[in-house]
């Protein structure tokens, strides 16, 4: 626990988003999404969290992200169209069980943004993408 807490004192807390592995970009925006989308569950007023669980999962899967992107995607400028293609393109080692390999990469894709803006501090932008992909999203399942 010390080293870790040491290497967290130390770490240079200005770090380059444009030049980061797209994976860690995206292990950050998982965490971002998964938080956002617990935020809106949690306000549905589900009081059972196996209920709450059921309905996070259904946006944060691989399948729905990647389908967010495609809602949401020409609302992108070419910066962030930029960082989605590299995340994309990003070698693949392993993909879940259940997910396509090319759904898995566009949920990483969109992750890897997320993290990007949060990293800049592009608070307004992050939070106008996530809300949009959930609400297109829930538009999409209602018609």
């Amino acid at each position: 626990m010390k080293e870790l807490v040491d290497i967290i004192i130390s770490s240079d807390t200005d770090c380059n988003p444009k030049e980061m592995n797209p994976i860690v970009l995206a292990y950050l925006g998982d965490g971002i999404y998964e938080l956002f989308v617990r935020n809106i569950v949690v306000r549905t007023g589900a009081s059972k969290v196996q209920t709450l669980h059921k309905l996070s999962v259904d946006f944060v899967k691989a399948g729905s992200q990647a389908r967010a992107l495609e809602l949401i995607e020409e609302l992108l400028d070419e910066e962030e169209l930029g960082v989605i293609r590299r995340a994309r393109n990003h070698k693949t080692l392993s993909v879940p069980k259940n997910a396509k390999l090319m759904e898995y990469k566009m949920a990483t894709a969109f992750e890897a943004l997320l993290g990007y803006l949060y990293l800049l501090h592009r608070q307004e932008r992050l939070e106008e993408i996530m809300e949009k992909s959930v609400m297109a999203l829930i538009e999409e399942r209602k018609a």
